[in-house]
């Protein structure tokens, strides 16, 4: 088992994977307590010094010029975390709420906050025991942090708010009364600590990036499918092409291509076919295809930044100086999730595109891949279903980072949105596998008109297990249940490391 430390411990992206898999144990060690013990020292000098700092013994917002006596530190911090908890809509997934108490407890145990080790311990303690809060979907603006969803994360640790239990929500009291635990008193600074910060963002961030990574993979697979039953050129991924345009993405699509062709008798069985090109959408997919991979590497370079960053306010540097400032902006990612979010719907566009191909009647393919159309309309709907989600996931493209609605009295008066640039990403995506399902069903159905010539092994393996749960279509049938079979296929453990292991 790999052991890795809160606030010490540079935490990657196949760190945070590993974490959420149960593969790397995470806790804290002596040296993480001594800087969470130590920052909490600092706050409480600043407190009896009587010197005024915002957050520590002030309003805050528009508020940050009332000053706040001592006595009633306490008092603030709790107001603070109800105040702020006013986030509508559903509950974001239960693996994304626990994905933020783990990144805030990285935060946390750096030392910069002023939490007390208490705190820490209890989040550490609601992770272990599985009490994850119910957090709302809607409701941040992505700068003083995501205050509300952070707000409702937090909720728990003074008893108030819901907690999942299992597949049901609960109560906190319920879910407190069930482990004997009792609410936390937070002391100065710390409900400041708790919901200043980008976990919110960052969480939607770092769940979007593992089924981006997957989708990638996906649609390199679904393309080379595509590619075989349309009798399409393995030339346009030679390596001396793309050597010339050696761009990240686009090197390593092209010889993803390639392998995943090796061994193939269709692809070389028409060599001397007489085509000169293929369409855009099979022959320039390592230019697509890679670009989308270039946005993954961006996204994921920042969002592992940001995984092991301090994101609230103000950050206490020592026991006489606290700076305010606006670590909790979430522009840094705001900006590349809806890059990235540009990025993934790019992989339904082309894919919807290779669809299109397929079903057009051409190359010894018949026309919408039924020998019997006219009675029976094959395989003309489907395209309907992923068309309507490519233009969906268009409308969702709009980025919301080049948005800002002043917040706080003006006090806040420019945010990021990326708390909805993180929703949108990942509604994307979820888009994107159902569309890449329709391709494998066409591309699997254009294979069968190639038999009894084979593609290459691992390409017939997809074959087989597509096969397992949508057969060939003879006559019309309930086709919706095919492609839904196939998504759910998709979202099996098996198939995944299948598709991540090429």
């Amino acid at each position: 088992m790999i052991k890795k430390t809160y606030g010490i411990d540079f935490l990657s992206f196949e760190d945070y994977k590993g974490i959420k898999e149960g593969n790397i144990e995470i806790k804290l060690n002596e040296a993480s307590k001594e800087q969470i013990l130590k920052s909490q020292q600092n706050v409480a000098k600043i407190v009896a010094s009587g010197q005024t700092v915002y957050g520590i013994n002030t309003g805050f917002g528009p508020l940050c010029d009332t000053k706040i006596s001592e006595e009633e530190t306490r008092q603030l911090q709790h107001n603070l975390l109800i105040s702020h908890a006013v986030g509508v809509g559903n509950p974001i997934k239960k693996e994304i709420s626990k994905t933020m108490l783990i990144a805030k407890a990285h935060a946390l145990s750096k030392g910069y906050s002023g939490v007390t080790l208490d705190v820490v311990e209890r989040i550490l303690l609601m992770i272990e025991k599985d009490i994850i809060p119910v957090v709302p979907e809607k409701g941040s603006v992505g700068a003083s942090g995501d205050l509300a969803p952070l707000s409702h994360l937090f909720l728990p640790l003074i008893g108030e708010g819901k907690v999942w239990d299992g597949d049901t929500i609960v109560s906190t009291k319920e879910a407190l009364a069930k482990h004997n635990l009792q609410p936390l008193h937070l002391s100065a600074k710390e409900g400041l600590g708790l919901i200043n910060g980008t976990q919110f963002i960052l969480s939607h961030a770092l769940n979007g990036l593992e089924k981006f990574e997957y989708l990638l993979n996906l649609a390199d697979v679904a393309g080379a499918l595509s590619l075989e039953a349309y009798e399409g050129s393995p030339r346009p991924f030679e390596e001396e092409l793309h050597q010339v345009r050696p761009f990240k993405g686009t090197l390593l699509v092209a010889e993803r291509m390639r392998n995943l062709l090796k061994g193939s008798e269709i692809a070389f069985s028409h060599a001397d076919c007489g085509r000169v090109q293929d369409p855009y959408s099979l022959r320039c997919m390592p230019q697509v295809h890679g670009a989308s991979r270039n946005a993954f590497f961006h996204l994921q370079e920042l969002a592992e930044i940001e995984l092991n960053s301090v994101t609230d306010n103000p950050i206490v540097v020592s026991d006489e100086e606290a700076i305010s400032g606006g670590n909790f902006h979430g522009q840094p990612l705001a900006m590349v999730l809806d890059y990235a979010t540009i990025a993934a719907s790019e992989l339904g566009n082309i894919s919807d595109r290779r669809q299109y191909l397929l079903i057009e009647g051409k190359y010894g393919l018949p026309k919408l891949l039924t020998e019997s159309s006219g009675l029976n309309s094959g395989f003309m709907i489907p395209q309907y279903t992923s068309a309507a989600l490519c233009t969906e996931n268009k409308t969702l493209c709009f980025p919301a980072s080049a948005d800002s609605i002043p917040t706080s009295l003006g006090q806040e008066d420019h945010v990021s949105m990326g708390s909805i640039s993180g929703r949108k990403f990942n509604q994307v995506l979820d888009n994107v596998e159902r569309i890449l399902a329709i391709e494998l069903m066409y591309a699997c159905q254009g294979l069968e008109f190639r038999r009894p010539r084979k593609t290459s092994a691992f390409l017939e393996e997809v074959f087989t297990k597509v096969r397992s749960v949508c057969p060939k279509l003879e006559e019309d049938r309930l086709i919706g249940d095919d492609i839904n079979n196939i998504i759910d296929l998709l979202q099996t453990d098996d198939f995944k490391k299948l598709i991540l292991s090429f």
